[in-house]
């Protein structure tokens, strides 16, 4: 009787391992090894630099791509 009961157990302790073992589950994803960012070659740079009577710096930098968009930036320095 004892060496069915342990039979018994050693079978249910497989079943359940098993049943775990189908339980778990493992995603994969595939990284991109790097992003590429594909500036447009026609875009248009000027740079207009000026100094005030203050004795600071102006630095302008407008930028235009080809659908027409512009964007300025200005920076002032003053030491």
């Amino acid at each position: 009787m004892r060496h069915s009961m342990l039979a018994t157990a050693a079978l249910l302790t497989l079943l359940g391992v098993s049943a775990v073992q189908a339980q778990t589950t493992i995603i994969e994803r595939e990284v991109p090894e790097r992003v590429i960012v594909e500036r447009p070659e026609s875009e248009s740079r000027t740079v207009e630099t000026r100094e005030t009577r203050d004795g600071c710096r102006v630095k302008s930098v407008t930028r235009e791509n080809e659908v027409g968009d512009r964007k300025t930036v200005t920076r002032e320095n003053c030491d």
